[in-house]
């Protein structure tokens, strides 16, 4: 009977910790909310999404307000093209500006939203006009390294 029921906590634990490996992979992987898409929709154009993922979330002084729904290149602009959706309970006026940000250890880039004091809200389908991109570590390293090399020729002369 001992042997049992020890066979029977063990598989208890077993199947609790695998609970807990499949949560953790769908928290990193931004799968564990469960919202029914409620809210509104807005896009906003970028030159650089960097490493923006569907599913990223939109923050606002550091609170989720929304999720990254799509993500793709407008063909005539060659601009990136990130659709948002932001919660009914969130409202932010049409000189919001929209900035991709950079948190944790991993790297996860998300969407940082500040409202300005204008005193129009943001609709369904509206844009955010006003946009920061990517800062990409390789385009920065780049130009760093071009202006020193165009700094050490211009004192040879």
């Amino acid at each position: 009977m001992t042997r049992s029921r020890t066979n029977l906590a063990v598989g208890f634990f077993v199947a609790l910790g695998m609970a807990a490996v499949v949560f953790m992979a769908l928290k990193v992987g931004n799968l564990a909310s469960f919202d029914n898409g409620a809210g509104y929709r807005l896009e906003a154009r970028f030159d650089n999404i960097g490493g923006l993922k569907v599913r990223a979330p939109v923050k606002s002084a550091g609170v989720v307000v929304g999720r990254i729904e799509a993500i793709f290149l407008d063909g005539e602009t060659y601009e990136g093209v990130v659709q948002l959706r932001i919660r009914p309970e969130f409202r932010f006026t049409s000189d919001t500006i929209a900035a991709i940000l950079t948190s944790g250890l991993l790297g996860e880039q998300y969407l940082s939203l500040e409202a300005g004091g204008d005193p129009r809200y943001l609709i369904e389908g509206d844009r955010i006009t006003k946009t920061q991109s990517a800062m990409v570590l390789e385009k920065m390293i780049g130009q760093f390294l071009y202006s020193k090399a165009s700094e050490s020729s211009g004192d040879r002369k």
